[in-house]
């Protein structure tokens, strides 16, 4: 890197290399003294150097290198000559437009150029041979080659440039200007793509503006001229975006807008809410939302009525005319009928986001914005006095579509107005801003409208209608139209018909009981019911409050437990809430005081520097005092020495006089000495007058013979150099035609070669079109074959899922119907098993009542009483039977139920007698023991087993 003294010698270097064609070193010299930071001082040479590095990187296609020097100078001229970075910015957006411009112009020349009949006698072989190969246009390639680069520096400029001035408050124009340009460049040749991005750069732009809000040269966008520049580049956005058809783009320009607006809470000019809404009509028309699109037209509709007074009473009637049949062709159904929650939401976020686009309501609170609907616009287009301004024809199809009942004739009615208003429109005046008015486009969605109402009223009176009828009573679509705009209906619930193909009738029927009438109906019977019900049964009378408190009195003391507890709590909170606060109190004084305690010595610091700096001046002064007596000194010793040299007696004295007095002697000195020189001059130029006047007296006769003499020299030289050229031109002659007669045998044999070449090339030509309609033929058929299989896989599929489906439901039917009748035949046992256990429980307590009489007789009272008490020395057999039998008296309760195994064993081991000894066991035992005892461990199906056992005891007795 080399270093320069001075800006003017780098300068001159680059222009030396330029001169001998080493352009990329002079580039990189001046690209090294911009970016050194021992430049750092603007000054106006830097500017050519600048304007001399534009010019390189254009030439260069350099963009990078224009960019890194854009900023370094950026940062030079910022604060002292803004005005310097904006010549060099322009020069450059200037010289690249140029650039791409002259470009194209050239491959424009150079398709005209080969553009010609002959193209074998101006194209080489290779030429030939590369175009046959390559199978490209001219116009292509050499768009390629010459057009193509210079289209994208020229794009790679506005970029640098818009990402330079971004955050430059300085030049906001600049930065408009560069914008609007970059969209006419893409509108010019289509640059959709480059449109997008150059959209998308701009709102980054504006987020960062206003994310980063402690920019130092931030532009303010609450200032007006600030925040018009910006509204004018978005609404250029806009137009642009509606011309090249991005209506996405579109959009978002107009949320970029309102978010501009609701920035800075201002409304804008009228005439740049005329545009906003223009477009915003043809955006919701594009997107098919026709209840924004009428809502645009009716706030475009209020603003021309307002503040155009210039308007014509034709051109207010057509947008009044367009407001009405907007509004009427926002479909009267309910689109969120059936929707579920997410959807639902979503639409009412998608409300709320529209109508602030189309109201400019910048208000917060939801509740305070009004719900968009077509009956509100309606009734809001008749309070407002817009159908005082509409056609003739448009009343009449508001009317019969809105209030009219004519199932019959509907359309018919209605079908003449529709093809008068389709022929009304046109373009408006001169004072409109709106440019064009076409009522046209809202004829088919009308005629769906239409057909909507004739089915709606149709519906109302008729229960079937065949299917010829109704569609010789809508003469706009066929019935495969009116059969998709019914179904949509249908769907939307708007209307309740079905169609039946088969019978060739359309049914019209009523899908729930609870419709709109009959709601209110039932809602009124029911109070009516309630009323009578309160008459018939009135209601109890309250009991007395002692007797409702006193079973909710420990209620209320754990309640007021809690409450107390409660409380309790609450008051540590707050014990410990204010000692955090006494804590936090402390810190913030303890911070308090090491805040004024850093001030304080801030404050010492300031004033130690002041006195630093205050020392530092004077000794300043003292050295320029110093320093101006040793120039006071210098100048009077000079002062003599010249008064010395002249012979002058001197005057001075230097102790005395100061530095002005001296200064002023010296000037007063050089003046006079300058005149004295001007007077010498002055002399010697009149002698040099008269002398150069003597000597060009004296040669004048001598040149003016050696021109004559010059004259005839060049005369005799011209007329030899012409007599030799017309001999050289009869030998060219002569030899031309020798060679023409040589050249005419081949005349022939030329043509002969001409017509070959031309067969082979047309046989050629003929053999790849018959190959190239053949391989499309197949193509054709193989696609054709695949979409007839597709169609059959498809139709197949269906066919099976329709099958299985079949087979799923029969199969879940009898599985269901299995259920039922095991459920049945479970009931109908359980009933049997039940009623067989009662009986057996009957017997049970006939028998052990029987057992009780027959004891009594036989043993008596006294008889009894004994037995219990010798019963320690001897149990008799019968007490062994009698604890079984005590054991299923007192289980006799629980007959009939499920006993668990160890409940059944606890009640026999509680109620049954002890065990006889070991030895009993190998006794012959009688009947009854043995029964009980083979069955003493197997419990009974209806009871325990020790009732069971002492049961069939007493039976075997008995």
């Amino acid at each position: 890197m080399s270093q320069f003294l001075k800006p003017e010698n780098a300068l001159k270097r680059a222009e030396e290399l330029i001169n001998v064609g080493q352009k990329q070193d002079a580039l990189q010299t001046l690209h090294d003294l911009i970016t050194s930071k021992r430049y750092r001082a603007w000054q106006k040479t830097l500017e050519k150097i600048m304007l001399k590095y534009i010019d390189l990187c254009v030439e260069m296609r350099k963009g990078r290198y224009a960019k890194d020097g854009l900023i370094q100078y950026r940062i030079i001229c910022q604060q002292v000559n803004v005005g310097s970075l904006e010549e060099v910015i322009k020069h450059f957006i200037h010289l690249s437009t140029e650039k791409a411009e002259h470009a194209r112009s050239q491959a424009e020349e150079l398709e005209a150029a080969l553009d010609v009949d002959d193209l074998e006698a101006d194209k080489k072989p290779e030429d030939l041979m590369l175009s046959y190969v390559s199978g490209e246009k001219g116009k292509e390639r050499s768009d390629r080659e010459l057009v193509t680069p210079w289209f994208k520096f020229l794009w790679e400029t506005y970029r640098t440039v818009l990402e330079i001035l971004r955050n430059n408050s300085k030049l906001e124009a600049l930065y408009a200007m560069t914008a609007h340009r970059a969209f006419q460049f893409c509108k010019q040749y289509k640059r959709t793509t480059e449109f997008r991005r150059l959209c998308e750069i701009i709102r980054n732009h504006l987020a960062n503006l206003n994310k980063y809000r402690d920019q130092r040269d931030r532009p303010d966008l609450s200032a007006p001229e600030s925040l018009q520049l910006y509204l004018d580049t978005r609404f250029e956005q806009l137009k642009i975006a509606t011309e090249l058809g991005l209506w996405q783009e579109a959009f978002r320009s107009v949320e970029d807008i309102h978010g501009l607006m609701c920035l800075v809470k201002k409304t804008p000019k009228a005439s740049l809410l005329v545009v906003y809404y223009a477009k915003l009509t043809e955006i919701f028309w594009i997107s098919s939302s026709h209840l924004y699109h009428a809502y645009a037209w009716f706030r475009l509709f209020v603003l021309q009525k307002s503040f155009n007074k210039n308007l014509s009473q034709k051109d207010l009637q057509l947008i009044a005319s367009s407001v009405v049949l907007a509004a009427l062709s926002v479909p009267p159904h309910d689109h969120t009928h059936g929707a579920s929650h997410l959807e639902l939401e979503h639409e009412k976020e998608r409300n709320l986001r529209m109508a602030n686009l189309i109201g400019f309501n910048l208000e917060t609170k939801p509740e305070s914005r009004e719900v968009l609907s077509r009956s509100s616009l309606l009734a809001e287009l008749v309070s407002k006095g817009v159908m005082s301004y509409v056609t003739q024809e448009v009343k009449d199809i508001y009317h019969l579509l809105e209030h009219e009942f004519l199932p019959s004739d509907l359309a018919l009615k209605v079908q003449p107005l529709f093809t008068k208003i389709s022929k009304l429109g046109g373009k408006l005046s001169t004072a409109s801003s709106v440019p064009e008015v076409q009522l046209s486009q809202y004829v088919p969605v009308l005629e769906k409208l239409a057909t909507l109402r004739l089915l709606q009223q149709v519906s109302n009176v008729y229960q079937t209608m065949k299917i010829e009828t109704l569609s010789g009573m809508i003469p706009f679509f066929d019935f495969s139209v009116v059969e998709k705009i019914s179904v949509d209906a249908v769907k939307q619930k708007f209307v309740s018909m079905k169609v039946d193909h088969v019978k060739n009738v359309v049914i019209f029927c009523k899908v729930s009981l609870e419709s709109d009438g009959l709601r209110d109906h039932l809602a009124n019977f029911a109070e009516q019911l309630n009323k009578a019900r309160q008459m018939i049964y009135p209601p109890e009378r309250k009991p007395s409050k002692l007797g409702a408190l006193l079973p909710s009195l420990t209620d209320v003391v754990a309640k007021e437990h809690k409450r107390l507890l409660a409380r309790k709590s609450i008051i540590e909170k707050r014990k410990e809430e204010q000692e955090r606060q006494l804590l936090e109190k402390e810190r913030e004084e303890e911070s308090k005081r090491l805040k004024l305690q850093k001030i304080t010595e801030e404050a010492e610091q300031r004033r130690l520097a002041a006195e630093f700096e205050q020392r530092k001046n004077q000794r300043i002064l003292r050295e320029i005092e110093e320093r101006q007596l040793e120039e006071t000194q210098a100048l009077l010793q000079e002062a003599e020495k010249r008064i010395k040299k002249k012979g002058k007696k001197p005057i001075i004295e230097g102790d005395k006089m100061s530095k002005q007095t001296l200064m002023e002697l010296a000037l007063t000195e050089q003046v006079r000495e300058r005149q004295e020189m001007e007077k010498k001059l002055q002399k010697l130029a009149k002698t040099m007058d008269y002398l150069e006047r003597a000597k060009r007296e004296e040669a004048a006769p001598i040149i003016d013979a050696a021109y004559q003499q010059r004259l005839v020299e060049e005369r005799i030289l011209h007329e030899h150099e012409q007599q030799k050229e017309v001999e050289l031109s009869q030998q060219r002659h002569e030899g031309d035609l020798l060679e023409k007669e040589r050249l005419v045998r081949m005349i022939g044999n030329k043509e002969i070669y001409q017509e070959r070449v031309v067969s082979h090339r047309q046989a050629e030509f003929n053999r790849l079109r018959r190959e190239r309609e053949e391989r499309i033929s197949r193509i054709l058929q193989s696609r054709r074959q695949e979409r007839e299989k597709m169609r059959k896989l498809k139709f197949y599929l269906k066919l099976e899922e329709e099958r299985q489906e079949k087979l799923r439901a029969e199969e879940e039917a009898r599985k269901l119907e299995e259920a039922e009748r095991r459920k049945k035949e479970e009931a109908e046992r359980l009933a049997k098993l039940a009623e067989i256990a009662e009986k057996q429980r009957q017997r049970e307590q006939e028998l052990e009542e029987k057992e009780r009489k027959r004891r009594e007789e036989l043993l008596g009272r006294t008889t009894e009483a004994a037995l219990k008490t010798s019963e320690p020395l001897a149990r008799p057999p019968d007490s062994v039977s009698a604890a079984p039998a005590a054991a299923a008296a007192a289980a006799a309760p629980t007959a009939g139920k499920y006993v668990p195994k160890f409940r059944r064993e606890r009640t026999e081991g509680t109620g049954a007698a002890a065990p006889p000894p070991e030895t009993d066991r190998w006794t012959k035992p009688d009947s009854g023991d043995r029964w009980r005892s083979g069955d003493d461990r197997r419990p009974s199906a209806f009871g325990s087993g020790s009732r069971a056992s002492s049961t069939w005891s007493s039976s075997r007795n008995r």
